[in-house]
């Protein structure tokens, strides 16, 4: 059933197609999912949602990336190994050979869509799609329009994705037959040569990255965030495996959106209408709002059943270990609708350091916020193969290196300015080892971690003594309701004192070495923020 409000003639016409395209406008995800299975593209799970694999590709591809660089883009972007840049004569030769192919379908889909929670920044996107199951993760992760809002519609960017279409490296300017192009001045994102779902969103993701510190002054995040009864706002940052989505999951606050935000002088609101969450090892009682999203409308990606039946094997790494799905915000039983909160009063950085250094809490001032920001750190064990015990450190700028176009000094800048601004409590959590390094250590306890957090939240370390750490500098709390003082002071916990102090100068140099690349583009104050060695 097409909307009433749009002729897909119109749509037809602009994109050059011929009158013999249909034009799947605007479908219901049960119309979309009907399509999917009718064509062999998907089959419903024992709970009804939709299970597709999208293909060769199942994760991003960060090298195939791609901005096109031209007068907008030429200084204002931080071309690195992230940000690609490609002649703007090879983006119009994508579109066309793009279009001319979606063109020779029988069967076209798009759908009309929005970006950005708090009304003043909304932007309305125009999403193509060679496959309905593309077309249900864009229905699932963006904003929906009401009826009245689509009547008057104006798309201000495009997404044209098309996974059979493959490009030519030597006459496309590509790296490989896929590829994923930004032109801010055409404002489209091409997609070709993948079916991962998870180049459509983090191709506008990049373009907010892009456009919202540049021209209006608001932070884009790479987070999850929350809201207390009281309107009190927390944002978690941390990359995959420090407990972001988990800890962010609070039955006792609202959930404003689990990973891109962006903050503004008064709000934080979410950038997205959904979730996209990983689902290896997903059991109802590790995570039970996303295991009971797993339901009609749903889109769940490159998962295996139990044989002979229809119930998903979530331990199953078979196709790959980025099993992941796809649903509605209002999936999540206590989702703050419409997902715009106040100003944040506490932000939080989760690490899972596996060496077993950084303080399970720690307080940083603001220049040491910054640095830390910028430094990105995780470190987990390196693999799940026998005899591989030694962890392995992962530094990503600002928590979501690939997809900032800016240097991240501008996003560390605008961090520090607003916490300073609006008096923001930051806090370093460390999710992973204590009293030693992984094969020695123990992983720290979650409901230490949550403890720590909620302490956190409710001011209850506003008053406590501190202590400094001597290498990293942040400030460790003497107590903390609900855990034991032991284990505050990471150095205390290890048997080992003078092992601890040569773990801790050897992470330290790596954090330094890591910087390096940064420091041209950062304030004096976030370089004295840098671990003593």
């Amino acid at each position: 059933m097409m909307a009433a409000t749009m002729d897909p003639k119109q749509i037809l016409q602009e994109l050059g197609f011929t009158p013999k395209t249909t034009i799947h406008y605007q479908l219901s995800p049960e119309e979309l999912a009907e399509q999917t299975v009718l064509r062999g593209q998907g089959v419903r799970n024992d709970t009804g949602a939709l299970c597709i694999r999208t293909g060769e590709f199942t994760g991003r591809s960060p090298k195939d990336k791609f901005i096109v660089k031209d007068a907008l883009t030429e200084s204002t972007v931080d071309w690195n190994g992230f940000n690609i840049p490609i002649d703007e004569k090879y983006f119009h030769q994508l579109k066309k050979k793009l279009l001319d192919y979606l063109a020779a379908k029988e069967e076209v889909w798009v759908r009309d869509a929005q970006a950005c929670a708090d009304p003043a920044h909304r932007m309305n996107i125009r999403v193509i799609n060679e496959h309905p199951w593309s077309n249900l993760f864009a229905h699932n992760m963006f904003l929906r329009p009401a009826e009245e809002e689509l009547a008057v519609f104006e798309p201000e960017w495009q997404i044209i994705q098309a996974p059979g279409f493959t490009a030519d490296p030597a006459e496309d300017g590509t790296r490989q037959h896929n590829f994923a192009v930004i032109s801010f001045a055409q404002k489209t994102i091409l997609i070709g040569g993948t079916g991962y779902t998870g180049e459509i969103k983090k191709g506008i993701f990049s373009v907010l990255n892009f456009l919202l510190p540049n021209e209006r002054n608001v932070l884009s995040m790479h987070c999850s965030a929350n809201m207390g009864k009281e309107g009190d706002v927390a944002v978690f940052f941390g990359l995959s495996g420090t407990g972001k989505t988990t800890l962010s999951a609070d039955p006792n606050r609202k959930l404003i959106g689990d990973d891109e935000h962006g903050w503004t002088d008064t709000t934080v609101f979410n950038f997205e209408g959904g979730c996209y969450a990983k689902t290896i090892d997903l059991s109802e009682e590790k995570e039970p709002e996303i295991f009971r999203a797993i339901r009609p409308a749903a889109l769940v990606e490159n998962i295996q059943f139990y044989p002979g039946t229809l119930q998903i094997d979530f331990s199953s790494k078979a196709i790959t270990e980025n099993t992941r799905v796809s649903y509605p915000l209002g999936y999540i039983s206590n989702a703050l609708e419409p997902s715009i909160g106040g100003l944040p009063k506490n932000i939080f950085f989760l690490t899972c350091d596996a060496y077993g250094v950084l303080p399970p809490i720690s307080r940083l001032s603001a220049g040491q916020a910054m640095y830390q920001f910028i430094s990105g750190y995780t470190a987990r064990v390196a693999g799940t193969e026998a005899g591989v015990t030694e962890p392995k450190s992962t530094f990503s700028a600002c928590f979501g290196a690939p997809f900032l176009p800016l240097h991240p000094g501008k996003y560390a800048e605008m961090l520090g300015e607003k916490m300073r601004k609006h008096e923001v409590n930051v806090w370093m959590i460390n999710t992973g080892w204590s009293g030693g390094p992984y094969g020695i250590g123990n992983r720290m306890k979650l409901s230490y971690t949550r403890a720590m957090i909620t302490a956190a939240l409710e001011g209850k370390l506003d008053n406590v003594g501190y202590e400094t750490h001597p290498v990293f500098g942040m400030e460790m709390p003497l107590s903390c309701p609900g855990v034991p003082p032991e284990i505050l002071n990471p150095r205390s916990t290890w048997a080992d004192k003078t092992a601890y102090d040569a773990k801790a100068k050897d992470l330290a140099i790596q954090f330094v070495q890591n910087f390096e690349k940064y420091a041209s583009g950062v304030s004096e104050e976030i370089l004295q923020a840098a671990p003593k060695i």
